[in-house]
């Protein structure tokens, strides 16, 4: 008997007992990489979260904008400024990293404002003849059309929150960041439409692609009355003999291929004057007698200095990012947190 019982406890430990104590429970052998990629990757978005919402500017985090129409000074954080002007500035259709470029120049002209005021108590207005444009969100939203405010105000946020504290510097210093609707596929210098002395990160640089956006091309007809009607608000004892070949045409242009001077008679004005006199899109532009009208045919939207707009977009499409865009129409520049100026 006990031997029967002694085979009985030694085959009951050998079956079932010692099995349970020489096995152990593992993971399966991809779960410790599973579970800390899983806790990178939510480590890595809460980051990528914090830096699209959360930015402490040591300065300029507040700017004081003057309001043209009323002289009111508003004082407004810089970035919930910029949804207003990047809104106001570029269309929101427009590629995101195209409206991250311009978001970039928009905050780094604000900044370059504020340490070269031009107002009286104020940084920076909201006139884009004397500054660049602003417009309030809910005139913003009332322009869109109502399934697309939404979307389109929350691609202008992205962009603004994605490059927040984002500037383009130049020697360590924000530049004057001019930009423009529509180069015509090439940028002008500085010097050639408001005089003084260039700036080096201001150059002349080409771009593809801009002629497929409706600020490309356009055209203004004259009959000879309306020409000189144009030029008397300037030129009172202007005398041009229409029927000379010789009395109407460009005498030279700058190095982007813009009329600099052209004759008009008895006066010679330059190109950016008579783009203002006769109410052209740009600087670039042919003359031609058409069934005894003086035609206008332009290339081009705006005064073509620093970033082109449709430019950025066109980059943006061919897959740009936004530094490849501004480091395209800024010459040696970089783009720097404005706090570690």
């Amino acid at each position: 008997m006990k031997k029967f019982l002694t085979y009985f406890f030694l085959f009951v430990f050998i079956c079932f007992i010692l099995p349970a104590l020489l096995t152990k429970k593992e993971k399966p052998a991809n779960s410790d990489i599973a579970e800390n990629t899983a806790t990178e990757t939510k480590q890595e978005e809460n980051t990528d979260n914090t830096q699209q919402t959360e930015y402490n500017y040591a300065k300029y985090g507040t700017i004081k904008l003057l309001h043209s129409k009323t002289g009111e000074i508003e004082e407004i954080p810089i970035d919930t400024y910029l949804y207003n002007v990047v809104s106001a500035e570029m269309p929101a259709t427009y590629e995101l990293e195209a409206l991250k470029a311009q978001a970039i120049v928009a905050r780094t002209y604000t900044i370059y404002k504020a340490q070269n005021p031009k107002h009286e108590n104020a940084d920076i207005c909201d006139d884009s003849t004397c500054c660049q444009a602003w417009v309030s969100k809910d005139v913003r939203l009332s322009r869109w059309e109502e399934n697309a405010r939404e979307s389109n105000w929350a691609k202008i946020e992205q962009c603004v929150n994605e490059t927040k504290g984002k500037i383009v510097t130049y020697e360590n210093k924000p530049i004057n960041a001019f930009f423009h609707a529509n180069s015509g596929g090439t940028t002008e210098m500085p010097v050639n439409v408001w005089g003084g002395s260039n700036f080096p990160y201001l150059q002349v640089v080409e771009t593809a692609g801009e002629e497929g956006y409706n600020q490309y091309a356009s055209q203004v007809v004259l009959s000879p009355n309306d020409l000189i009607a144009k030029l008397k608000t300037k030129y009172q004892d202007i005398q041009i003999n229409f029927d000379s070949g010789e009395d109407i045409k460009v005498l030279d242009y700058t190095d982007s291929k813009r009329v600099k001077t052209v004759k008009f008679g008895n006066h010679e004005l330059s190109g950016v004057e008579t783009r203002t006199l006769l109410g052209l899109r740009s600087t670039n532009f042919k003359i031609e007698n058409e069934n005894g009208n003086i035609k206008f045919s332009v290339v081009g939207y705006g005064h073509g200095v620093g970033m082109s707009q449709t430019g950025a977009d066109a980059m943006a499409k061919q897959g740009s990012t936004c530094n490849d865009i501004i480091n395209h129409f800024y010459v040696g520049v970089e783009i720097k947190d404005i706090n570690s100026l």
